[in-house]
């Protein structure tokens, strides 16, 4: 049998509002700021449902689950962010820095994880899904506003050599470009992109494709490599 939290449904709503908004109100990124988010996602549903807490915290200061790991000095967060469980954002040696814009959505099992000069900035309005995993190294990861990311996606902007004759775990990283994804894309569940390419504006990458290079503004993509179908009409 499955265990089902029956509070969600026996604490009346009105109640559940005010206990949201007495605790996100004094949300921070001090001691006591930390504790009163997760005073907060006591009576909350798990994941997803806990957006809204982000827009009724202290001055804008978003929701952030004691579940994730934040390890980078050199992270900066906008306002309204929404950070979900066991979400870890990760700083490596040499590493650039992190810049998440306003009303961001990271949901559960993300990785952001930068190293050797790699960056990751993330727009306004934009939501990564779960399992998501973005690493940056050698070069820049370049998110867009508005961009959707689907569940179990891959974002590379490096490669390894693979020069016969010495063991791949032991040849340096390389790459060919950093990544850009335009303002309003989409990528379906499982996309993986690789270094050097770059998504424009408003174009949909089909679910389980592969992105290599440079896909146009308002295109359709699918495969792999991904290749443009259509346009959006």
């Amino acid at each position: 049998m499955p265990i089902i939290n029956t509070n969600q449904h026996i604490i009346p709503i009105r109640i559940k509002k005010r206990w949201y908004k007495f605790w996100m109100r004094r949300s921070g990124w001090s001691r006591f700021g930390r504790f009163a988010m997760k005073m907060a996602s006591l009576t909350a549903p798990p994941d997803i449902e806990r957006i809204p807490l982000a827009y009724i915290s202290n001055k804008g200061f978003g929701y952030i689950s004691p579940k994730a790991t934040l390890y980078h000095k050199q992270l900066d967060i906008g306002k309204n962010i929404f950070i979900s469980d066991r979400v870890a954002i990760i700083q490596r040696k040499d590493s650039g820095s992190i810049s998440l814009g306003n009303n961001i959505s990271l949901l559960t099992n993300c990785l952001l994880e930068t190293g050797q000069n790699g960056q990751i900035s993330i727009g306004d309005k934009s939501s990564i899904h779960h399992n998501t995993v973005l690493k940056a190294y050698l070069n820049s990861i370049e998110i867009g506003s508005g961009v959707m990311i689907a569940a179990n996606c891959a974002l590379y902007s490096y490669n390894h050599e693979i020069v016969l004759g010495t063991p791949i775990r032991e040849q340096p990283i390389c790459s060919r470009g950093g990544i850009k994804i335009g303002d309003e894309a989409w990528l379906g569940t499982g996309v993986i992109v690789l270094d050097g390419a770059e998504i424009g504006h408003g174009a949909v990458i089909g679910a389980g494709s592969v992105v290599t290079s440079h896909i146009p503004d308002n295109a359709i993509a699918v495969g792999n490599p991904a290749r443009v179908v259509k346009y959006r009409s």
